[in-house]
């Protein structure tokens, strides 16, 4: 089985509809993926209508976080939530106050660049937007074609970046509620690329330990941004703390290189993480 937990569509910050990112898949040769578009849960039915015969759709979402030390700023997370209740109150309203927040830091975004002379505009970025959850990805396209960056990874190490002045902090979910929130609408938590040093500060293994103690189920370890050092120590922690062990591609469509299936989960960690849900099932049939 090859499997891949971890993709984004249209709905959020990828370019491709959640019906192109399941074709996508099956041609690839997959034989489960999971779409965990940004803080909605919106692309959920277009992938279970477009699923192909012989390929199993997880309902999944990554939630925006953020951990909290003793000491120091917050480091910016990301919890990956599988096979939850959609219509569980109180994680339905935390994916809306995201989104929300997610709007108003798109626009103070666009606002600094306008007054510094970048010829990007709000009503643009909505445009590209196409409906979806408003992130970074649509302001990036509008940089992109204005001919102000190469590309959207460019932005995203430039205009983009944690260290550019034009960076804006959202509100995030508190991990360790992140965490509450989906095991109590049946899910089940992964930390996702949490040793990605290439994408700025991350957290130490005692945060780790203590989402753990939270009712964190796994740990995101072969990831496209993860070296073969991150790899093996989230490996070595994940079994120290008895955690699952995902791997993905984090696909983003034409919004990144890398391609579905590029990093893949063992079929028994698969198993493991279904059979930990109760909040919903995996499309297969």
């Amino acid at each position: 089985m090859r499997i891949d937990l971890h993709t984004h569509s249209s709905v959020s910050d990828g370019t491709d509809s959640p019906a192109a990112v399941v074709a996508a898949a099956h041609a690839a040769g997959l034989d489960v993926v999971a779409l965990t578009d940004h803080d909605t849960t919106d692309g959920w039915a277009a992938a279970a209508a477009a699923r192909p015969e012989g390929l199993t759709v997880v309902p999944g979402m990554e939630l925006s976080a953020r951990w909290f030390p003793a000491e120091g700023r917050p480091v910016s997370v990301h919890l990956l939530a599988y096979l939850f209740d959609p219509d569980s109150p109180e994680l339905a309203e935390e994916r809306r106050r995201l989104r929300e927040e997610r709007l108003t830091r798109g626009q103070r975004i666009v606002a600094g660049l306008a007054a510094a002379g970048y010829p990007v505009e709000w009503q643009r970025v909505l445009d590209a937007s196409g409906g979806a959850v408003v992130g970074r990805p649509h302001v990036a396209r509008v940089l992109v074609e204005a001919g102000v960056v190469e590309s959207v990874e460019h932005a995203f190490a430039t205009l983009l970046s944690q260290g550019s002045p034009f960076h804006v902090t959202k509100a995030d979910t508190d991990v360790l509620e992140g965490i509450r929130m989906v095991r109590a609408a049946g899910g089940v938590p992964v930390f996702a690329h949490g040793l990605a040093t290439r994408r700025g500060r991350v957290v130490d293994d005692d945060a780790i330990a203590a989402m753990a103690g939270a009712g964190l189920v796994g740990l995101e370890v072969d990831h496209p941004d993860h070296s073969p050092a991150e790899r093996a120590h989230l490996r070595g922690l994940a079994a120290d703390l008895g955690l699952l062990v995902t791997g993905s591609s984090d696909y983003h469509g034409a919004n990144k290189a890398t391609p579905i299936g590029a990093c893949a989960t063992d079929p028994a960690q698969y198993e493991a993480l279904v059979a930990a849900s109760t909040g919903s099932v995996p499309l297969a049939g």
